[in-house]
């Protein structure tokens, strides 16, 4: 069966754009630039999108396109012990994807409650405590809440729908999804322009703190957002160039991607501090105290501040359908990557039924977050996944095309039909700056885990909901890969993570001892077996 192809240029583009254009640049990037410095974030915010951001994505780009297939595929058509990488990805992609759908069914919950703004007056209470219904801790479930529950399960039906014909419902699709979302934040801008107080909040959101570009922190979160941003170490975007058709100029889609992506997040800030600033001239209060990040902006500072302006009902509906159309385009391209990476692996197997298979497999770990105690949980394997799962295969795919593949055979790719093409300054960001950004990154996020438990929660919560499922992400990926030596390697991993454990739960020291040994001496068993291995022709 021939490979489907996407119709257009544009609709390409535009699913690319929907994948990467998520929630996160509404709710996080306006909170993250106002505090590294405002206006001066720009500038390592912009750095990091040329020398990390773009070349990354053109590198996953020339990964589809040469392979023609999803991640594994294409990381095994470069080397079969690489194929794990390309699971690695696939799987963080789908952990996310659970609990992805529970921010989701927040949404559709509010969106259906809007004509009533039941939240006016105490938006916090009624979020924590009427629709989160929210446990004393990660550690008390206190069952599932129904009204989420719904919510979840209508994001995994729409999921199927939209990818179950492939490119073709997809791209269909994605000319709505992408382009309303623009609309609806345009909009949005305009009445918070109308109000008082609202050019203080953009003063806020855009004045530089030069000092701020001194601070290593303020680089690294740049790095970071940039990364997380633009949907790299997912799959998804090596899924979706393996749709493009013959002679794509891949620099130019790969760079237009890209500044799209960041363009709205920029603007979203603009829409997201004149409305805070609204609020903060309302309720006569510093914006300072106003601002915040995350589900509290999106679920409870913004339903505050759209309830205490004119025409409430009406935009908080159009504020709550926005979510959803930014959501749903990032939900279904993650699972799209899975999709077409089980495609790949068994090209006989129907579409629907792989799709069906996710959702079996999905939705009852879907349901751990939409239980009293979802909220903690989410919060937990959000931070590993995105910390160590994400940025590890960023990281990995930048050392397999500097050292493996060779940049030179990726430039060669990249430069067949393109009016920009790439030259020494990628080659240089896949060498050096993007995995040393990463590298750093994942370093400084290590450092503060063995020092402060994240965000207090029990250290169990932690130990279950962030190295376990961190680990048992690794775990998949090196079992589904096809490598005769697998166990071997599943070995050594597994003894990584039981030194984590133990520095997590009992002792640093102890941790470090152990991991000295083990590396001297487990470094020596691990050849003479590799060795006798290689003499019994196991590794063919």
């Amino acid at each position: 069966m021939s490979r489907q192809v996407w119709s257009s240029r544009t609709v390409f583009l535009l699913a690319a754009i929907g994948s990467a254009v998520g929630l996160g640049n509404l709710w996080r990037f306006p909170y993250i630039a106002y505090k590294n410095g405002g206006g001066a974030f720009l500038v390592p915010y912009f750095v990091a999108l040329l020398t990390a951001g773009i070349p990354l994505l053109l590198a996953e780009y020339a990964m589809g396109a040469r392979s023609k297939s999803g991640a594994p595929h294409a990381l095994r058509h470069i080397s079969p012990k690489l194929e794990w990488i390309g699971w690695w990805g696939i799987i963080n992609g789908f952990v996310i994807l659970t609990y992805y759908t529970s921010v989701m069914a927040w949404s559709f919950f509010y969106m259906y409650k809007s004509p009533g703004l039941p939240w006016k007056g105490d938006a916090s209470g009624y979020f924590f405590n009427e629709v989160l219904q929210i446990s004393e801790g990660p550690m008390q479930l206190g069952g599932l809440v129904p009204e989420l529950v719904v919510g979840t399960l209508l994001t995994w039906v729409v999921c199927y729908f939209i990818i179950r014909w492939g490119t073709k419902s997809v791209g269909a699709v994605v000319k709505w999804t992408v382009p309303l979302p623009y609309i609806l934040l345009f909009v949005l801008l305009i009445h918070g322009l109308m109000r008082v107080g609202s050019l203080e909040g953009l003063m806020y959101y855009l004045t530089p703190s030069w000092d701020m570009l001194s601070n290593p922190q303020v680089w690294m979160a740049a790095y970071g957002q940039v990364f997380f941003s633009l949907s790299l170490g997912f799959g998804t975007m090596i899924a979706y160039a393996s749709y493009i058709k013959e002679k794509e100029d891949l620099p130019w889609q790969a760079t237009f991607a890209g500044l799209a992506n960041s363009a709205t997040e920029f603007f979203a800030g603009f829409v997201v501090f004149a409305i805070l600033g609204a609020l903060a001239a309302i309720t006569n209060v510093n914006i300072a105290d106003v601002v915040a990040s995350g589900p509290g902006l999106a679920f409870v500072t913004f339903p505050t501040a759209l309830a205490a302006l004119p025409f409430a009902k009406v935009f908080s509906m159009l504020f709550f359908f926005m979510l959803l159309l930014l959501g749903i385009d990032s939900a279904f391209s993650v699972l799209e990557a899975g999709v077409t990476a089980v495609q790949d692996r068994y090209p006989k197997a129907k579409r629907p039924s792989i799709i069906a298979a996710f959702m079996l497999v999905g939705i009852p770990i879907s349901l751990l977050f939409v239980t009293k105690a979802g909220l903690y949980w989410l919060d937990i394997v959000d931070h590993w996944i995105n910390s160590y799962g994400l940025v590890g295969v960023g990281l990995a795919q930048a050392l397999v095309i500097s050292l493996v593949v060779g940049t030179r055979k990726i430039k060669d790719e990249l430069n067949k039909h393109t009016i920009i093409p790439v030259g020494l300054f990628w080659e240089a960001c896949i060498w050096v700056i993007t995995p040393l950004a990463l590298f750093v990154t994942i370093l400084f996020s290590l450092k503060t885990e063995f020092t402060v438990p994240y965000e207090g929660y029990p250290v169990i919560a932690l130990a279950i909901g962030g190295w376990g499922m961190w680990s048992m992400t690794i775990i998949l990926a090196l079992l589904l890969m096809k490598d005769r030596i697998k166990w071997l390697k599943l070995g050594g991993f597994l003894l990584l993570v039981g030194l984590i454990l133990i520095a997590q739960l009992v002792s640093t020291a102890l941790a470090m001892g152990l991991f000295g040994g083990l590396v001297l001496f487990g470094g020596l068993i691990y050849l003479l077996v590799f060795d006798y291995a290689k003499k019994h022709k196991w590794l063919k």
